[in-house]
Parts: structure tokens; C-alpha cells; sequence
């Protein structure tokens, strides 16, 4: 009886021990650093991006944790990589589209940005500069506050320019990226003109927001009005393109519409749109 107690006390205490194992192989915890991926419309396509942020905790960052004048991995745990949708420039450097890893070797007065073909470089001596696609000076920016966990985000975003922003603690590193797509633009806008469904209205508020041939855009609005006779939107923009064109009497008279097809459809923040326009036009 004896010998029975005894084994099945140690089955018992086995089990325990097995079950405490499980469990604890089974704990989830949180990363140190963890990893976030974002993603930016941009131009005709996006960038997608991702890295790890870790956490000042106290700890002196540039010129420390994050030494000077060697290649860091521009984050922590696994590579940062950037995939780019179409082709650009950053910081002035033209850059295929494709997906890149994003390194950096910080300065106290200048930081190197890079761009590289290799997607794995997580330590200086896993860096190769012969992979190097792209390779830009940036003078860094000192911050009014402290930033506890390291950023990578994109700012001042425009329909061919954005800013991608390295920042940590109170540094902050922009490098410009640029696509050129108006020469795409326009041509998608010559070919479609040959077809059916002629895209008026966007043709018409694309020549007007960039400065093209003016008396192309009016046309365009016109026809894009006599389309769609109901749309406030339209009416809008005809007041807007007119304006700009020198036509006050047209300008007046299309926004005055617009005003009655926004009344009538509810929508209080074109009447406001149309009055403001209204109130500039002598």
C-alpha cells in the first residue's frame, strides 16, 4: 500500500511539474520593441513600411544607445524595410520601386541615410555598401520635447512629395521623397479623351490645381456640367476654374447654382465653400 502511495504521489508531483511547463511555454508576453507596419497612399501607388520601436526607458539615445558614426539597422529586432509602389526620389536620389532595407548611420550634426538591397542587415557587420541602391546626407533637427518611443512616420503628405521622418528622443531626421507623376497623369488624361466616357471633371480640376492649360479646363468643366446637371460638386468647381479664369459674371452664376443643388441636397458645407468663393469675387 505503501509503495502505491509513494508512486502515485510522484505521478502526481510529475504531472504538476509537466502542466507547470506548459504553461509557462505558453505565456505570452509583450515585445520590448515592437513592431509596427504602415502603409501610405502615395502619389499613383503607396509606401509600406516597417520597423521596430523601441523605448528611451531613461537611457541616453544619440551618441549612445544609438553610436555615432556607425550603421544602424534604423530600429530594433528584425531589419526596417520600405517597399515603394512606383518609382521615386529620396532625397534626391532616383529609387526604382521595390522593397529596400532602411539603414542609417547617425551624426551629431549629419545623418546617412540608406537605402539597400539587402533585407537583413540587422548589425553593422552585416552591412554591405556594395548593395547600396540609394545613399543621402541629411542634417538632423533638434525637438522642443523628448520622444520615449523611436518613430518612422510619413508627414506633410502631398500628391508627389512626402516627408518620411526618423525620430527618437528629441532628434528628428526628414528625407524628402518625390514621385513625378504628372507626366503619367497626362497622359492617362489624352488617352481617355479618345474614348466614350470622356473624364471631364477630373481632367478639368487636374489642369486647373496644377497650373495647366486654363481654357482646356474650362471646356472640360463645362462638359463635365452639362453631364451631370445635379452636381453640386460640379457646379463648384466651374465657379472655382471660371474665377481663376477671369469670368467673375460665369463664376458668380455657376457658384450661386452650386448653392441651390447643395441646399437642396443637404449639404451645408458646399453652401459654405460657395459663399466663401462668392465673398471674393468683385
Amino acid at each position: 500500500m505503501r509503495t502505491i502511495r509513494t508512486f502515485t504521489a510522484a505521478a502526481g508531483a510529475m504531472l504538476l511539474l509537466y502542466a507547470g511547463t506548459t504553461l509557462a511555454q505558453g505565456i505570452k508576453m509583450p515585445a520590448p520593441s515592437p513592431t509596427q507596419t504602415i502603409k501610405q497612399d502615395f502619389a499613383l501607388s503607396n509606401i509600406e513600411l516597417s520597423y521596430s520601436r523601441p523605448q528611451k526607458n531613461g537611457r541616453v539615445i544619440m551618441g549612445d544607445l544609438v553610436p555615432y558614426d556607425k550603421v544602424w539597422r534604423t530600429g530594433a529586432n528584425s531589419a526596417t524595410t520600405i517597399t515603394f509602389g512606383e518609382d521615386i526620389t529620396f532625397g534626391g536620389v532616383p529609387v526604382k520601386a521595390g522593397k529596400y532595407g532602411l539603414l542609417s548611420i547617425p551624426g551629431a550634426k549629419s545623418w546617412t541615410i540608406i537605402l539597400t538591397s539587402s533585407l537583413d542587415v540587422t548589425s553593422p557587420a552585416a552591412y554591405k555598401p556594395e548593395n547600396d541602391i540609394a545613399r543621402v546626407k541629411v542634417s538632423p533637427v533638434a525637438m522642443p520635447f523628448s520622444q520615449e518611443n523611436f518613430t518612422i512616420e510619413f508627414e506633410n503628405v502631398r500628391s508627389n512629395s512626402v516627408i518620411l521622418a526618423l525620430s527618437w528622443d528629441k532628434t528628428k531626421v526628414p528625407v524628402v521623397i518625390k514621385a513625378d507623376i504628372d507626366g503619367k497623369i497626362t497622359g492617362q488624361i489624352e488617352e481617355a479623351m479618345k474614348g466614350e466616357k470622356k473624364p471631364y471633371f477630373q481632367a478639368a480640376v487636374y489642369y486647373f490645381e496644377t497650373g495647366k492649360d486654363l481654357n482646356k479646363a474650362v471646356e472640360w468643366i463645362d462638359a463635365a456640367a452639362a453631364q451631370s446637371p445635379e452636381a453640386f460638386w460640379v457646379w463648384y468647381q466651374k465657379a472655382r476654374i471660371n474665377a481663376k479664369a477671369k469670368k467673375v459674371a460665369v463664376a458668380k452664376e455657376a457658384a450661386q447654382k452650386s448653392i441651390e443643388l447643395a441646399t437642396a441636397a443637404k449639404n451645408d458645407d458646399y453652401v459654405t465653400l460657395n459663399k466663401k468663393l462668392l465673398a471674393t469675387l468683385k
